[in-house]
């Protein structure tokens, strides 16, 4: 009797331990889920008061708004050679030669062009001469055929008074002169007609051998290429070397004087270092924290060891990323303008930033790791007991591998690893939490 009646405690003692491990995890509330630690060994971390400089890390990268392409100039006849070509990195001023190809081939076509134009000037003046001494000549000859057909008229006048022979003689006379002054008209018109065609043809070869001489001339002057802005001098990879063939992660040489290169080709570009400015993006989180002004802590890649400073210029709306990529879905652009220009910096650098937020005091601070999410909210799992409770938190910000909360209460306990996942060994509930902030799982 005495062992049933110990065997029937200890099962309602089980049966109550089991129901409020049910009910505890029936609440989906700010606390939930108790879970207990058992052996399993979890770090923890108390929760604090601190005063600190927010910080937002992000990486970026260098462009400008104003740049200018210097290509070669878009003639036919040939590859182009460089003569003259500004050093990179070099400062240039608009205005400033930055460069120049071989003018020998236009300048000899130039010369040609001339001759060609001296040429058809000499034609128009022969064309024109023939045609005086032609037009003089028919002149001559049409008086002189008009005036035999006055006399062959002034015989036929007579023929009252001569014989029949001799009236028929005169009429055949008068006839033969009339057909000849007919003649000779047309042979004016033919003449006339052949001249202006020949002055016109002569006057056209002067008209292509000017426009030839412009062409040359202005190829001549586009060999020049002149800075149209103030900036540094960038040169661009030589295509023309590979014969326009090209493949990601090939390297180009630099373009280089004595270079021969196709006509159009981007040969370099001017850009206005003067505007340089950062790009970057930040998380939903950071985006919060930032505003206009703040100050930035730049480092650049390719000058290790050097600092740089600037100031945020604009923190814009989402972007517009893939509709099943969540990061890119909550990433917000940010735009850093440097504080001073250097000549060493390029667009297309890599940056790393430190933007300095907001000097909180007495803020609730705690292990970015500690948080994690749970069904889309910011979840910390506290120390109860023998074990972890879930509970909602609202982050405010991230800095330096801490997260700036609401929603605890200072020193709190919590883990620093999810306590459903460390004791089971591994997750197999598909709604468990999960890292949040980059902690370890």
């Amino acid at each position: 009797m005495r062992n049933k009646k110990l065997l029937l405690k200890n099962t309602r003692t089980h049966a109550a331990f089991f129901l409020a491990l049910a009910l505890g995890g029936s609440g989906v509330a700010c606390r939930q889920t108790t879970v207990l630690a058992g052996d399993a060994e979890i770090p923890t971390a108390t929760v604090k008061e601190v005063d600190l400089q927010i910080k937002v890390f992000t990486k970026g990268a260098l462009h400008t708004e104003q740049s200018r392409v210097i290509s070669a100039p878009p003639i036919a006849g040939g590859t182009l050679q460089i003569i003259q070509l500004a050093a990179a990195g070099a400062q240039v001023h608009s205005g400033d030669v930055v460069l120049e190809f071989d003018p020998s081939q236009q300048e000899y076509n130039l010369a040609q062009n001339r001759s060609d134009l001296e040429q058809a000037d000499q034609e128009i003046v022969k064309a024109k001469a023939d045609a005086a001494v032609q037009t003089a000549e028919d002149q001559t000859a049409l008086l002189k055929a008009k005036y035999a057909v006055r006399k062959a008229e002034l015989e036929v006048s007579k023929n009252e008074i001569l014989s029949n022979i001799d009236g028929q003689k005169n009429l055949l006379a008068l006839d033969e002169a009339k057909r000849a002054l007919t003649q000779l008209e047309q042979d004016i018109r033919s003449h006339s007609a052949s001249n202006e065609a020949a002055l016109a043809i002569s006057q056209e070869k002067h008209h292509k051998a000017r426009l030839a001489m412009d062409r040359a001339e202005q190829n001549i002057k586009n060999m020049r290429k002149t800075s149209p802005i103030d900036g540094l001098m960038v040169i661009h990879g030589n295509r023309d070397s590979t014969g326009g063939f090209f493949m990601d992660g090939m390297t180009l040489p630099d373009y280089h004087v004595g270079d021969q290169v196709n006509p159009g080709s981007s040969i370099a570009e001017v850009i206005d270092n003067s505007q340089l400015e950062i790009s970057a993006q930040v998380g939903e989180t950071d985006r919060t924290n930032l505003k206009t002004g703040q100050s930035v802590e730049i480092k650049i890649d390719a000058l290790p060891g050097e600092s740089f400073t600037g100031k945020v210029r604009t923190v814009g709306g989402a972007t517009a990323g893939e509709f099943w990529d969540d990061n890119s879905r909550h990433k917000f652009d940010v735009a850093v303008q440097l504080d001073r220009a250097d000549p060493r910096l390029r667009p297309g650098f890599e940056a790393r930033l430190s933007i300095l937020g907001d000097h909180l005091t007495h803020a609730v601070s705690l292990p970015a790791e500690a948080i994690f999410e749970h069904d889309g909210k910011k979840i910390v799992y506290c120390e109860r007991g023998r074990g972890f409770e879930m509970q909602e938190v609202k982050v405010r910000a991230l800095s330096e591998g801490r997260a700036i909360l609401d929603g605890i209460p200072v020193g709190t306990v919590v883990a620093l690893v999810n306590p459903e996942k460390k004791h089971a060994g591994k997750a197999k509930d598909g709604g468990s939490a999960t890292p949040s902030l980059g902690g370890p799982s």
